[in-house]
């Protein structure tokens, strides 16, 4: 293959789509408009321009002679490239319209709404003002989110008028177009799902759950600490679940590609479709996956593929090898990394991958969105047991020091 690869994003995530690119044959351009970023240093080429701009990620794609475009784990980017794939007849995982929809929280919601699917009850406002004048009739609690931001930026949980109000101006603060979402607090049922699947000719050849864990002790709490594979949501909601994000595909004409997808069940027994975004997750859930099926399911290769217009290889609903955990490594204070320790013999004994962004010495932020995050660790377990075992107590297992 001597093809081409525009990859939006130059974070740590990009490093797998481009050793995947590069063991296909294909040459990979990165872009961004951060040069120092550090995937750059893997790519074959940098551009620098903004991957929120779709007129400078068509000229990007232009300059590179780009066969496909990809914003695999950089959800910035993800209507910047659907916009310039549609422009060049490229492949995506679905058209302008569609991207923008998936993209936009209140599009989105809406469109949840008007097409009979499970969703919250919804608000929506541009200033503070506007979400004063109705916040005696909103029913509390209720998350406020910026309606074009992710990582958990700008969100948090409002229970009266009084802290709306600073939930809606902290939402503000993120979003790009000046818009947040004020929606009702869904209680979990167990654990959410935070995972990513994969559409082959229209239809999803592979959906992964998650139990998706938090961590009350940080400054965010609605930031993903934590995932665990298989996930222990329950069979009837997963295939539920997996039934109406085909017809979510098909209402919209979804195409190849990777989805990551946010579900929950919850306490009122309906489950829920929260986000269904074209693009690869953050926090390495296909790295995850990839791991926690011996190999057998590649999202990050096919991603590839299905960019370039390739080949897709055969793909199947996950079958697990063991029990997995994934600790995003993060602090509740920001200070130096002083190192991640281990008790005697759980290393050799559970730890199959352990990544670390930063070097002891080195200053980190308190965790209050997914990119203060420094590091990651993938753990298996022979038994459901054993997993649960440590998720109960991970302090006693493996600790993370911060002055």
């Amino acid at each position: 293959m001597s093809k081409t690869l525009l990859l939006l994003g130059g974070a740590r995530y990009a490093l797998p789509v481009i050793d995947a690119a590069h063991e296909l044959g294909a040459r990979v351009v990165t872009c961004d408009f951060l040069p120092h970023n550090y995937a750059h240093n893997y790519s074959d080429a940098y551009i620098n321009a903004s991957i929120v701009d779709g007129e400078a990620v068509l000229a990007a794609a232009r300059q590179c002679g780009a066969d496909g475009i990809m914003s695999f784990a950089a959800d910035p980017g993800v209507v910047a490239a659907s916009y310039a794939a549609e422009k060049l007849e490229l492949p995506f995982q679905g058209s302008y319209r569609a991207v923008s929809i998936l993209q936009d929280k209140e599009r989105y919601r809406t469109f949840l709404r008007d097409n009979g699917f499970n969703c919250p009850e919804l608000h929506f406002f541009r200033t503070v003002d506007e979400a004063m004048a109705e916040a005696d009739s909103i029913a509390y609690p209720v998350m406020a989110k910026p309606v074009d931001s992710a990582g958990s930026k700008g969100c948090s949980c409002a229970t009266n008028p009084c802290e709306l109000r600073t939930a809606v101006e902290y939402a503000l603060k993120f979003s790009r177009d000046g818009r947040c979402i004020v929606e009702q607090f869904l209680e979990k049922q167990g654990d959410s799902s935070d995972a990513d699947g994969f559409i082959v000719d229209g239809e999803f050849k592979c959906v992964s759950f998650t139990s998706q864990l938090f961590d009350p002790k940080v400054p965010n709490p609605y930031t993903p600490a934590a995932y665990t594979m298989p996930a222990t949501m329950p069979t009837w909601a997963q295939d539920e679940l997996v039934g109406e994000l085909q017809r979510l595909a098909n209402l919209l004409g979804l195409r190849d590609g990777v989805f990551n997808i946010e579900t929950r069940v919850a306490t009122n027994d309906k489950a829920y479709i929260m986000e269904s975004s074209p693009r690869g997750g953050g926090n390495r859930l296909c790295e995850m996956l990839r791991h926690a099926t011996g190999g057998k399911v590649d999202l990050i290769r096919c991603s590839v593929q299905s960019a370039l217009g390739e080949p897709i290889d055969t793909l199947s609903m996950p079958a697990y090898d063991g029990f997995w955990f994934q600790q995003m490594l993060h602090s509740d204070h920001g200070g130096i990394f002083v190192g991640l320790e281990y008790a005697s013999g759980f290393a050799d004994a559970c730890v199959v991958e352990e990544q670390l962004w930063v070097e002891p010495g080195a200053k980190v932020e308190a965790f209050t969105a997914a990119n203060h995050a420094f590091g990651s660790v993938m753990l298996r377990f022979d038994t459901r047991l054993e997993l649960d075992n440590f998720r109960n107590a991970p302090g006693d297992f493996m600790r993370v020091k911060v002055s």
